[in-house]
């Protein structure tokens, strides 16, 4: 018996070991804040990679700080990484680096928010300014704003890349058509975000048209500001990012309108992919533009997505 089975058994042995010399070892960076409920969803597409690859995926969050983003990517170049997948924390802070990590022959590629002259191999995540432009067409093609009115933008964090690119889609449609609209800061612990906007609503409850939320715990405030001010659901349109539950429930609820679900799982996931792609040789000539606008009638499903249901 033990005859009949040695060859299946040393065929599995050397099957086995060929695989671990084909294991890599890639780096995922996020510039995010591990509280930040999207960025939950983000790391479960790479380590779902991982675990369907087989290979070693060292993940780490920078919470907006440059200088220890700038760190980490050194560190994945000195330890020898297959490749790099990365966030950007603003415009440009990472150019350095990428072309560090090249000279090395390490492919980088781009997710979440597109820096497209940081000189990376490949952009993985949504059209951030194009979305800005969704948000501010919804709002116009469905008669919630026109001309001479006005929409609150609140964001965690003025100046970031994300709301930079949004905010220019938005201007790009608002502009013309002369209607305003103001960025205010929230800041990124949730209490905070929750007291600053409910005291910018006081103090401008009468003229404010509609709301463009321009980061995941903005919008997912959005009810617990509304109930605590006393407005409505639906007393106000909103739009805005809708990568946490909270932000799927509202939507179901009435106090958002539309939301935009960012993909983040897969975003990981074909990141990662296009990635080890890049390092065994195939050099990615495309990018990949994820982005979902779902209202009421779709909302459960991704509210599913983000409960484990």
């Amino acid at each position: 018996m033990l005859k009949r089975f040695l060859p299946i058994l040393i065929t599995a042995l050397v099957l086995g070991l060929a695989s671990t010399a084909m294991a890599k070892t890639f780096f995922w960076i996020s510039h995010g804040d591990p509280a930040d409920p999207v960025w939950t969803y983000f790391l479960q597409g790479a380590e779902q990679w991982a675990d369907d690859t087989g290979n070693t995926v060292n993940t780490s969050f920078h919470s907006g700080d440059v200088p220890s983003h700038q760190e980490a990517f050194r560190a994945a170049i000195t330890a020898g990484a297959d490749g790099i997948v990365t966030s950007t924390p603003d415009p440009g802070t990472l150019d350095e680096v990428i072309a560090e990590a090249q000279a090395r022959g390490i492919p980088v590629v781009i997710i979440n928010t597109e820096d497209a002259q940081s000189g990376r191999d490949a952009y993985v995540g949504g059209d951030t300014e194009e979305i800005g432009r969704r948000w501010a067409r919804y709002l116009v093609d469905n008669g919630f704003v026109g001309p001479g009115d006005f929409v609150w933008l609140p964001v965690e964090v003025p100046g970031a890349t994300y709301q930079v690119l949004a905010t220019t889609g938005i201007a790009s449609v608002f502009d013309p058509l002369g209607i305003t609209y103001e960025v205010t800061e929230a800041k990124l612990d949730q209490a905070e975000i929750i007291t600053r906007m409910s005291d910018y609503l006081l103090a401008n409850r009468d003229r404010i048209d509609a709301i463009i939320g321009l980061g995941d715990l903005v919008t997912g405030s959005i009810a617990r500001v509304f109930d605590q001010v006393g407005v409505a659901p639906g007393e106000y349109p909103v739009v805005g990012w809708g990568n946490s539950a909270d932000t799927a429930q509202e939507v179901l609820d009435g106090y958002v309108n539309a939301a935009m679900w960012q993909d983040p799982q897969a975003t990981s996931y074909m990141g990662l992919s296009v990635a080890a792609m890049a390092a065994a040789g195939i050099p990615p000539g495309f990018d990949i533009i994820v982005g979902t606008l779902y209202e009421a009638d779709t909302a459960q499903i991704y509210l599913d997505i983000m409960t484990g249901q």
